[in-house]
């Protein structure tokens, strides 16, 4: 098929080349009048101009476009949600643009306000804290706006995530299955809605069970790698030779960061020390040993997320709600039975 070009769509209309360009331009088309505009929004679309797509979105008053907003970039995963986000909202003709927060507050609303000022048509967050409520329940007012990965009850904003009170529970029932009597929690920062489920779920189920439980819950801002092996060591260095004989890790990475330190001292997992994940973020079949984990399917959460942003500009009143993914327990040779 040739190309069609600028100039052809104006001579279609019968203006020149430079009031075409500002008919279908974000900034420029208010300069053209709404009559000029319509015909050169219908010509690009009735000639196959390659910039149809922005002329059709144009017209709706759209840009096609879908701000995507994480905490932490580096955090293994994200990248399946952000594939998923990306797979869904293609075959929906929409295009995501991401952006990180380093899980800064301030950080977050300067990117809600400039996502804002680029018109983009919704918000997809897989970021925030407890104290973020406000600047995203203003956004999801202004613009439609999904949540992901995190959640907050109640909120009032469509969101997709996964149940953390079950997750952490089935950790702690497959280490009372192994027969564990004295594990510990590395707990994640609590102000973030899902490391509070796994909180609740795990603490709940140990303390139902009545074994002993040690929690390290020294504050940390991102749930990293180097989190993991700080806790690690404030936890061996808290217990002595009085150590659990299993570790719940609230994220892979953090229990990555634990194995490390275990084998640093001298401890072989699982023999002398069972520890356990969350997430099942890529590779963590490879580790050795390979690590236990409960997985969660990254990839359909933000799949769904970007189906739901959809479906939420097309209708602007739909009443706010939530999709909860069910977690799986993968159990592989970093636990064992005593």
């Amino acid at each position: 098929m040739p190309h069609v070009t600028l100039k052809e769509v104006a001579d279609h209309v019968g203006v020149n080349v430079a009031t075409a360009s500002r008919a279908l331009s974000l900034d420029k088309n208010s300069l053209v009048s709404a009559t000029t505009r319509r015909r050169v929004l219908e010509a690009a679309e009735t000639l196959g101009y390659r910039g149809n797509q922005q002329a059709s979105a144009l017209r709706r008053g759209r840009t096609g476009i879908i701000g995507v907003i994480v905490a932490d970039i580096s955090n293994p995963f994200i990248g399946p949600v952000l594939r998923g986000i990306a797979g869904g909202l293609g075959g929906q003709g929409l295009l995501p643009i991401m952006t990180e927060t380093r899980d800064s507050s301030e950080e977050l609303a300067r990117i809600c306000d400039r996502l804002l000022a680029q018109r983009v048509d919704g918000i997809i967050c897989a970021a925030g804290r407890q104290s973020d409520q406000a600047v995203l329940k203003r956004l999801a007012k202004e613009i439609p706006t999904v949540l992901t990965v995190r959640q907050w009850p109640n909120s009032g904003i469509t969101t997709v995530s996964a149940d953390d009170v079950l997750g952490g529970r089935l950790a702690a029932e497959h280490l009372l299955g192994l027969g564990h009597t004295r594990v510990a929690q590395l707990v994640g920062p609590q102000d973030i809605g899902s490391f509070a489920g796994r909180t609740q779920g795990f603490s709940r189920a140990i303390t139902d069970a009545g074994v002993e439980s040690i929690i390290v819950d020294d504050v940390i801002r991102l749930p990293t790698l180097d989190a993991g092996h700080l806790m690690m060591e404030t936890l061996l260095e808290r217990t002595g030779s009085h150590l659990p004989t299993a570790v719940f890790a609230q994220n892979d990475s953090m229990a990555i960061g634990a194995m490390h330190v275990a084998s640093e001292r001298g401890l072989r997992c699982p023999d002398d020390i069972s520890i356990v994940g969350y997430n099942n973020v890529p590779l963590t079949a490879h580790l050795t040993p390979a690590l236990t984990t409960v997985k969660l399917t990254a990839y359909e959460m933000g799949r769904l997320a970007a189906q739901l942003v959809a479906t939420l500009i097309e209708d602007p009143e739909q009443s706010a709600h939530t999709v909860t993914l069910a977690p799986e327990l993968i159990v592989r040779q970093s636990t064992r039975a005593l």
